[in-house]
């Protein structure tokens, strides 16, 4: 008789992410990792590693999908969110979806870290660098001392991204109150009364930009953290931010992690957490917490740790931490863009790009050796020359910004 499986992972939502941790899941213990999503997107179709669910209807029957899901399959199941909104939705409905392992905080705790204006707030309380940080909603007077030129973004993402109005996007950035006023009434015209955060606007390109991803047991205890150094980032209106290039690997004494660690701890915070930072000077800069693995997740993996055994010794069958949290040393280069883009769109970088390649020390999650269909690859191709396409079109030195 074949033994269950060692862990049965189930992913909401689908994209790059989703499919860059189904292939941890896959390399450490062999398992097909269910993913659930309303579409079929090209990063998971037609993927040996992953069960595809497609839902149309799943913010509506949320609950009674994922446990009709749970209940299929043997082994532990363990469920985790692509995003911050189905993170949100499955810390909230945890009794519900039982006897499945859900792998972070309360929801409170979640609600809490997620909000960029309670961020903010954490980060003042307790000392850690963040950018100068004001609050403002539609049809309320704008705070006297606006920054210029400013960034504006919604406290709640989840809320803001259940709306919609023309040419909206994640990030905006404006120099006047009058251009914010504006954005302001046509973001409450669409439905949105939450806050936004205006911040000042930190000078530097993509590679100004960093992150920090930490991992704690169910028990609260650290167990790692990684630092990596962006190299590149998205210029879409929709993905503007999202690391696609970074090398990660830092000394164990890098300030940016003992700020990392004293928010967490004081939070009391379980599994993964991804924080945005932005280097200024000597300083690293907190932008925000996203509570899971993100979209560069891999990148963790890549470096040598394994999220999906993370996952299975710290909430499965847990195992004692180590009484200090690993400290990620060695260089990698995690990248989801061709290398003669990279090198192209960040070129003081070119020769760290070079000898790590030739150190065997670069992983892009698509090119997967495990994958079989040829629409598989054929998809990989295609997304890897569109890469070129959406830099040349968005990227600010492509339009003469």
């Amino acid at each position: 008789m074949t033994p269950p499986p060692p862990v049965r992972p189930i992913i909401v939502g689908a994209d790059i992410g989703s499919y860059a941790t189904a292939r941890a899941f896959h390399e450490a213990f062999g398992v097909r990792t269910v993913i659930v999503a309303r579409t079929a997107i090209g990063a998971v179709r037609h993927s040996r590693i992953v069960d595809l669910r497609v839902h149309p209807d799943l913010g509506e029957t949320f609950v009674p999908t994922l446990r009709s899901i749970v209940a299929e399959g043997e082994g532990p199941a363990l469920l985790l969110g692509s995003v911050d909104w189905w993170v949100r939705e499955l810390v909230r409905h945890r009794a519900e979806l039982a006897p499945a392992v859900v792998p972070y905080p309360d929801a409170a705790t979640v609600e809490r870290v997620m909000n960029k204006a309670e961020f903010a707030r954490l980060c003042t309380h307790l000392g850690i660098p963040h950018p100068r940080t004001l609050t403002v909603r539609a049809g309320q007077p704008l705070p006297p001392d606006l920054p210029s030129p400013m960034v504006v973004k919604a406290a709640d993402a989840g809320a803001f991204h259940a709306v919609d109005f023309p040419a909206k996007r994640k990030v905006e950035f404006f120099r006047a109150p009058s251009e914010l006023a504006a954005y302001l009434a046509k973001a409450g015209a669409a439905g949105f009364t939450g806050e936004f955060v205006v911040q000042e606007f930190i000078p530097g390109g993509d590679d100004a930009m960093a992150a920090v991803n930490a991992f704690y047991g169910a028990d609260g205890a650290p167990r790692l953290f990684v630092y990596g150094r962006v190299l590149l980032e998205e210029h879409t209106p929709n993905g503007l931010g999202n690391s696609v290039a970074q090398i990660t690997g830092s000394a164990p004494d890098h300030p940016a992690l003992a700020h990392a660690r004293r928010l967490l701890d004081h939070v009391g915070w379980q599994g993964f957490a991804n924080f945005d930072l932005k280097i200024r000077g000597e300083e690293h800069l907190f932008f925000e917490l996203n509570p899971r693995v993100g979209r560069s997740g891999y990148a963790v993996t890549a470096a040598g740790y394994n999220v999906a055994r993370s996952y299975a010794e710290a909430f499965l069958t847990p195992t004692p931490a180590p009484p200090e949290p690993v400290i990620a040393p060695p260089e990698h280069l995690f990248t989801v863009v061709p290398l003669r883009l990279l090198r192209s769109y960040a070129p003081d970088w070119a020769g760290d790009i070079a000898r790590l390649r030739r150190e065997g020390q670069v992983t892009n999650p698509y090119y997967y050796r495990a994958e079989r269909h040829p629409k598989r690859w054929g998809y990989v191709a295609a997304a890897m020359a569109n890469q070129f396409r959406k830099f040349a079109r968005h990227h600010p030195s492509r339009r003469g910004h």
